[in-house]
């Protein structure tokens, strides 16, 4: 593809504003990030998913911070104009706000451009406090895979009257300088109530076609995870012949509205 400029959050607010939808994968090193960032991919996201696609762990509750800040900086080398985000892992940031600001300085100084945090009720202090100190915050929301064992297993969050208390978690994460909301499996009609009124974008995983963007796991929509994918994965190997091609037809189906397919993708 044409050169293009860097993605900057400037520019993935007004994609937001103006409807134009926003592609993010997974990337763990160098290469898969010059692949990714060739095809279009708007957001690179170093996923604390590592633990279960590289490390062949159980869950993302072993990955170690160290981990997230050697992944970072090998995807910061093979990047040049996707905006890059981090996770922080189990553990980082859960202690206090000075441990969350510590942790995202790690990350930063490796090269990520904002950090993303599994979210509870909890963290509205610690997002305020990182984002006042000009660390910019995703805050995960709905299903969060570090707390897979509290939550009792996968199970899709923000159903019922639950949904009331995932809109009072988005608004106060919002309000707290969240500069990006990722929900992950919740009811597609909850994620296009939250998208509609919120100022900043709305990245959807197992959360229907309304969000500002869609993020899957490279590995899983490579179709090169063992075991059971989830409902809202799609092989998007499946007649074609290369990892570009497959990472552009991603990227060219979220921008067209045409993945995920709320039948087959999406969760009531």
């Amino acid at each position: 593809m044409s050169e293009r400029k860097p993605v900057t959050l400037h520019r993935l607010q007004e994609m937001h504003a103006s409807g134009e939808k926003i592609a993010m994968l997974t990337c763990y090193d160098a290469a898969f990030a010059h692949v990714l960032d060739q095809a279009g991919v708007d957001i690179l996201l170093v996923g604390d998913s590592l633990g279960t696609v590289l490390q062949a762990e159980s869950t993302t509750t072993p990955v170690q911070l160290a981990d997230m800040v050697y992944h970072t900086r090998l995807v910061a080398r093979g990047n040049k104009t996707a905006w890059l985000l981090g996770d922080l892992p189990f553990g980082s940031y859960h202690e206090s706000p000075q441990q969350a600001w510590r942790s995202s300085l790690a990350l930063m100084q490796a090269g990520a451009h904002m950090v993303k945090l599994e979210c509870g009720d909890w963290a509205v202090d610690t997002v305020r406090f990182l984002t006042a100190r000009g660390i910019p915050v995703c805050a995960h929301l709905g299903f969060t895979p570090q707390t897979v064992s509290a939550l009792g297993g996968f199970k899709v969050q923000g159903r019922g009257a639950a949904a009331e208390h995932v809109k009072e978690q988005a608004r106060a994460f919002v309000e707290a300088g969240a500069q990006m909301l990722l929900f992950e499996m919740i009811p597609a009609a909850l994620a296009r109530e939250i998208t509609a009124w919120s100022p900043v974008p709305v990245i959807g995983i197992g959360a229907g076609l309304d969000c500002s963007g869609q993020v899957l796991v490279l590995h899983d929509m490579l179709d090169i995870t063992p075991g059971r994918r989830p409902r809202f994965v799609k092989n998007f190997m499946s007649g074609t012949d290369s990892i570009a091609g497959a990472v552009a037809r991603y990227v060219a189906e979220v921008k067209s509205g045409q993945f995920p397919d709320e039948a087959v993708h999406a969760f009531t």
